[in-house]
């Protein structure tokens, strides 16, 4: 017989005070706050990171896809992982000790990268540094990322509700990330350095991680072990942010830069961008020029005619070239659009630019610059622009020539350098882009290059014929390592080209085969 008795559910052993305390809600503003700030520390980590490896690896698209990559797959497994582990653990007993591990890991980052690198020397620093950037990244955003999933099961309190809880905290979560994202790109980078950004965010992660700690076990709440081991760590860790040398002097927006004498020349002055020994300057004597390009550059300005009255440069650097034709070519107004505002202040402040009205150093993007100039306004171009070892890849394709030849006047002179090495497959695939634009083209390499050394290549071109033995007189004159490809080989180059850069396809990392060069 059935009885009411019968019918009624077992509910199991009754729910303790402990554990009614361990599942209860978050109030709404910590749940918002915990799910923003741990998504935005991962953007933050995700971004500084980047620029703290720039130093020893450069910054290319390469680069950029194995952090971000590592980065999403850290995300993935962190929130896998923290929403199976609030299925068979309490979330309130977990997330504070995750802050706190989280926090630690961040600032562990930037001596753990510094002091290896600085072990290794500068032959493996790359690799080591790309290699500790992906475990310090991939460790502190999984730990970071588990936090979200742990709030969201809290919030629940019933299965009614599931789809807007969830949505709300993801999308707020997204929001938060979204913030940080926008807030350390334009903000940040510009006004602190990287290791006083990751100092902050673990700091903040620390203490925000220990105050859950305390208060979850004043609510009789047993915390997850292992909390006073990162407290530790964090803490020598967040000595070591502060202790351990900056490769620069200054973090630009976007350059680690350094300014170096040359302890062979009194006077001489070495702009170090990232990984590259950029510019020589001299401001005593500017018409010394230390590199072979740079060389090669002057002598073929010197072939500019006496008619001519504005040169543009894209890419400023050191801004060599401008200061070698304020001396030497006092008719010539020189234009410089340089993107980084603090490699110009390393200019006026560390490198004596001068203060010449025949000088303009405007701050923007080159191709932007360039589109915003009228038609034969300028009787030069001169492009040196890079991010790493790679020219810009927008600043290469034929597009952006064909913009180029609209401003130069007839007659006009356009003068790039590039670096490539092995086969070449962006040196040609830049020279046939110029000469799809360009009706007479030049190459000037140091003799062996082309058979695999690669280096620095300048290609010249202009929409009228390029005197090739003024421009051989002239480099005999600056002393340059560079004479000029014949004719035939550069046409055999222009053919061999694996591509005609465009617009919709530039592949320049992609083309460009890279070594443990230091120079340019």
């Amino acid at each position: 017989m059935v009885t009411p008795d019968a019918l009624l559910v077992d509910e199991g052993p009754p729910v303790t005070a402990e554990a009614r305390r361990v599942d209860r809600a978050l109030p709404g503003w910590l749940a918002v706050v915990l799910v923003v700030v741990s998504s935005a520390a991962v953007l933050v980590l995700e971004i500084t990171s980047l620029r703290l490896i720039a130093p020893y690896v450069g910054i290319t698209v390469e680069t950029n896809t194995g952090v971000i990559g590592l980065a999403l797959a850290a995300i993935a497994l962190g929130s896998w992982a923290g929403g199976a582990a609030a299925d068979r653990r309490p979330p309130r007993a977990m997330i504070g000790p995750l802050l706190v591990v989280g926090g630690a890991l961040v600032l562990v980052v930037t001596p753990a990268v510094r002091l290896a690198a600085a072990a290794v020397g500068p032959s493996d620093a790359p690799s080591v540094a790309l290699l500790l950037a992906g475990v310090t990244v991939f460790a502190p955003a999984a730990v970071l990322s588990a936090v979200s999933p742990m709030v969201v099961k809290l919030q629940l309190a019933s299965l009614d509700d599931t789809g807007s809880v969830v949505g709300r905290l993801s999308s707020i979560g997204t929001l938060g990330a979204i913030l940080a994202t926008f807030l350390t790109g334009f903000v940040l980078v510009a006004v602190v350095p990287t290791s006083v950004i990751l100092l902050a965010t673990g700091a903040l992660l620390v203490v925000g991680g220990a105050a859950l700690v305390v208060l979850a076990r004043r609510d009789g709440i047993r915390t997850s072990t292992g909390t006073s081991a990162a407290l530790a760590v964090a803490l020598v860790a967040a000595v070591g942010c502060v202790a351990v040398p900056s490769p620069c002097d200054v973090e630009t927006t976007y350059h680690c830069a350094s300014v170096r004498p040359d302890p062979a020349r009194p006077g001489g002055q070495v702009l170090v961008l990232d990984t590259l020994r950029h510019s020589y300057v001299d401001p005593a004597d500017p018409t010394y020029l230390e590199f072979g390009y740079a060389k090669t550059f002057a002598a073929a300005l010197d072939t500019l005619p006496d008619t001519a009255r504005d040169v543009l440069h894209v890419g400023g650097g050191g801004m060599t070239l401008p200061r070698y034709l304020l001396d030497q070519r006092p008719d010539i107004t020189n234009t410089v659009v340089e993107i980084d505002p603090g490699v110009v202040d390393v200019d006026r402040t560390r490198l004596a630019l001068p203060d010449d009205p025949r000088l303009r150093v405007d701050v923007g993007d080159g191709r932007v610059a360039v589109a915003q100039l009228a038609d034969d306004s300028v009787d030069a171009y001169v492009g040196d622009a890079f991010g790493g070892v790679a020219v810009p890849w927008h600043l290469t394709t034929r597009e952006t020539f064909a913009d180029v030849a609209r401003v130069l006047r007839p007659g006009g002179l356009v003068v790039l350098n590039v670096i490539d090495f092995g086969p070449l497959d962006f040196a040609r695939s830049e020279l046939a882009t110029v000469a799809s634009v360009f009706a007479h083209t030049a190459l000037a390499v140091v003799p062996g290059s082309l058979g695999g050394a690669g280096g620095n290549l300048v290609i010249i071109a202009s929409d009228r014929s390029l005197d090739r033995e003024a421009l051989t007189r002239a480099l005999v004159r600056q002393a340059s390592p560079m004479t000029l490809v014949e004719d035939a080989d550069v046409a055999a180059l222009v053919a061999a080209a694996p591509m005609v850069l465009r617009d919709d396809h530039a592949p320049v990392d992609q083309l460009l085969t890279t070594t443990r060069t230091r120079t340019r």
